[in-house]
This record gives structure tokens, sequence and C-alpha cells, in this order.
């Protein structure tokens, strides 16, 4: 049985089975194309039920299922409906909770609407998704915490079929696990060749993971293979580093959220590696709330030393000039480059400092060469980032924007998490390839860009 299957039955039995008088059961989707897929499910099972066919009666113009027996009705509702409010609800089968593009519907249809109700059911059904910032992944996490002790609800059965995190997404016995169905309901050769086909193609492996083994991923497109940017994670050591060159990529955060100074050092010979050293600042009484918020570990990475805090709830602007002043001092840092967007006064006082500090554009024309360089450098092994934690995060958030020329960009905005060591990681590498060896000349003019 399916998805679809189990949601349309789940329906029925509520309308027809429940023998509340005047339910109202509502299938909920994304939109009225999706949720009408359960609905049609559900017809041809009272269709072919010669019991329920007497009993029921089907309007396929309004997409409603009707028990006459109790004047009981299943109608379907689609994402638009959030706005009407006065339901009283007896059952709701929201069918992939992940599509829903808000929490609006959600909302109505759970938050005390059922409270008339003797025993009103909510059933969710779903694949995994890409957004950790929406109602599906809060249900999801909220499941967890249940299943692995963490929270008590017994209201709330969760069950999860899917992949670990650390699964192997090759091995069959994790394509099991997540379908406990396979070779039944859903033929295993082909699971295993759309696994050979993701194998071969990296931009299908996250679609992979979260259609076939219900695992969240980062964004719909995977850019970055991660396990070839762990291949990178040679030993990094600052006291070896004093006094050498290197050049800087800074991206300032809002007043509220992280920002990222980023420091590449370039290879003293053919032998040699970029070295990359990753610096992140946030405002320490925002810490705890983002720490609940958006699940991520600042706390733990600000306690291993991998994340600085200022004081207070903004960022502290003053505290990072002094931080980088330091480095200055530490280190040959030849050139900062920026984001021209908010950095105004912080330019000036790091020019007031002695540093140069060169603007660098967020277009396609800026960004797309390091960026493309960045992967041949983790592809080729030519580049050591020492495994810092927060870095390979932020790595592995990168959502990528291509233009019909074929040149890329990072996307912030359609990025699920934080970027802004990545962003400055590729600043700091184009400085660190157009004058790391030779002011006057740039590798890309030497051999032309290398297209992956």
């Amino acid at each position: 049985m399916g998805k679809s299957e189990l949601a349309a039955a789940v329906a029925l039995l509520l309308t027809c089975g429940d023998f509340e008088e005047r339910a109202e059961v509502y299938g909920c989707a994304a939109d009225r194309q999706q949720a009408s897929i359960v609905f049609e499910v559900a017809a041809d099972m009272v269709s072919m039920c010669p019991a329920l066919s007497k009993r029921v009666k089907i309007l396929t113009a309004t997409k409603r299922i009707v028990y006459i027996p109790t004047n009981s009705f299943y109608q379907v509702l689609s994402a638009e409906a959030y706005s009407k409010h006065g339901f009283n609800i007896h059952g709701v089968v929201f069918d992939e909770l992940h599509t829903q593009p808000n929490r609006k519907l959600f909302d109505v249809m759970t938050k005390g609407s059922g409270d008339a109700r003797m025993q009103p059911l909510y059933f969710l059904i779903t694949t995994a998704g890409t957004d950790t910032k929406s109602i599906c992944y809060e249900t999801h996490q909220k499941a967890k915490d249940i299943i692995e002790g963490r929270k008590i609800d017994p209201t709330f059965y969760p069950v999860i079929y899917g992949a670990d995190e650390n699964d192997d997404w090759t091995d069959p016995k994790v394509w099991k696990k997540a379908n406990p169905s396979l070779g039944i309901t859903v033929g295993i050769d082909k699971v295993r060749a759309a696994c050979e086909s993701a194998k071969q193609n990296p931009a299908e492996e996250n679609a992979f993971r979260q259609l076939r083994l219900n695992q969240w991923v980062k964004q719909a497109i995977r850019w970055m293979p991660m396990e070839k940017w762990d291949r990178c994670a040679f030993a990094v050591n600052e006291d070896e580093l004093e006094g050498r060159v290197c050049y800087g990529g800074l991206d300032l955060s809002s007043t509220t959220d992280i920002t990222a100074l980023v420091l590449v050092f370039p290879p003293t010979d053919e032998d040699d590696r970029y070295i990359v050293l990753p610096y992140f600042w946030i405002p320490e009484d925002c810490m705890e709330l983002r720490v609940r918020r958006d699940h991520v570990p600042y706390d733990i990475w600000e306690r291993q030393g991998l994340m600085q805090t200022t004081e207070g709830n903004v960022i502290h602007y003053g505290y990072i000039e002094k931080s980088i002043e330091h480095l200055g001092e530490r280190f040959n840092i030849r050139e900062i480059a920026f984001d021209r967007w908010g950095a105004v006064q912080m330019v000036q006082n790091l020019e007031g400092m002695g540093f140069t500090v060169v603007p660098f554009g967020q277009g396609f024309k800026d960004m797309s060469p390091p960026t493309k360089e960045l992967m041949n450098l983790v592809l080729g092994e030519r580049i050591a980032h020492g495994g810092h934690a927060v870095l390979r995060w932020m790595m592995d958030n990168i959502f990528i924007k291509t233009d019909p020329a074929g040149n890329i960009k990072p996307d912030k905005e359609k990025s699920t998490e934080k970027i802004d060591g990545a962003v400055a990681t590729i600043m700091a590498l184009d400085r660190a390839i157009r004058c790391g060896n030779d002011t006057s000349a740039s590798v890309y003019d030497q051999r032309g860009l290398l297209f992956i």
C-alpha cells in the first residue's frame, strides 16, 4: 500500500467507520490537484466496495464524499483554504506535509478546530523535505524527540521509516530500512537503477536520498560533494602559518546573524595546497534562542573554539575589527575582499588600521570563476581546511544559481541554512589565486577557467 492508498483508507475510516454524527473529515495538501490524488483513490475504494457504494455519495465536482447514514463527509482542501475558519473537525489527513508553502493551513486545521469533538484525529503522512524551517521539519523533529525519549506526548504517535543521517545511502540494507515493502510494492531493481544513476550524477543524489530513502537533505540540488570536501580535512596548524602571506574574505552579517572572515593562504610551491582558516562571530544573547530555533549547535561550536560570541544581542562590529587587527599582527594579510553591501563603516575602520580592503561583487561576473575553482581544488584535494565543523556545515548548505551562459554563484536566498563562511572562502580564494603568486597576473589569464 502506497502513501496515497494509506491516506485514502484513513480518510474513509474516519468518515464511515467511526459512527460519528456529522463528522467533518478533510484531506489537505499543498494544492487542490495534489489533494485530489487521495480523493480519487478514496472514490475508487468506495466504487469497488458494494456495501460502501450503497451508503456513500461521491460528489466529484466539489471533491466531497458523503456518508449518508451519519451525514458525515470527506472534503478536499488545499493550502489556499488557510483563510477559512470555523471548521468542526473530526479528522484531518495531511498528505505530503513537506510541500506546504507555510504553516497557515496546518495551524487552522489543528489548533483548536477539533475541540468540540470527542475523538479528533490528525493523520500526517509525508516524504522528507528540504526546508528545515518548515512546519513539516518542526513536526519531524517532534517525532524524533518522542521516539528518542527527549519529549513525552501521549497524544502524538510517531512512526518514521527512513535512513539515518550517517547511513550509507548506497547500501541495499538501508533501502529496506526506509522501504519496508521493498520488493513487494516497490521493485528493488528500480531502486538499484536509481542509486546507480545518482552515483554517476551528484545532482541526483539528494533526490534519491529524499524520495527513495525518506532522508532530510539540505536542498533540492546538492552542489558540494561532502565526501570530497571531507577528504580535504588535512591538518592546519595556525602557529606554523604566522607571518605567511594570505588573503581574506569578509562576509558581514545583519546585526543578529553570523559574521565570517576566512583567510586563504596560497601554496608556496607546486606540492603545497591552499590553506583555509575560518573565523566566525555571533551575538552572545541570541545564541541560545538560535540553538533552539534552528537546531544548530552554535553553543557547542562556541565551547570548542570554532565560533566566537560578541557581547549583547546584536553583532559588535568593533570587537570584530579588533579581532581582525590581531589577526593582521599574526599573519601577512595582503588584502581583504568584502561584499559592498552594508560594510562601509567597517571598511573605513579597517583601512584606517592599514589593511588593503577590496570590494567584491556578488554577481555572476565576480563569483563564478572562484566558485568553479573552489570545486576544482576540492576534487583535486588541493585545498586544506582542517575539518572545521562550522565551515563544513556552511559548505553543505550551498545552493548554486546558474545563468544561461553557465556561470554560477552561491544563492543565499535558496540555500536552506547559513553559507556566510562559504561565500567568504570564495572571495578570499579569488584574491589568493589572482594575487598569490604574481600581483600582475592571474591563473585565470594563464590557463582560462576549468569547467566542471
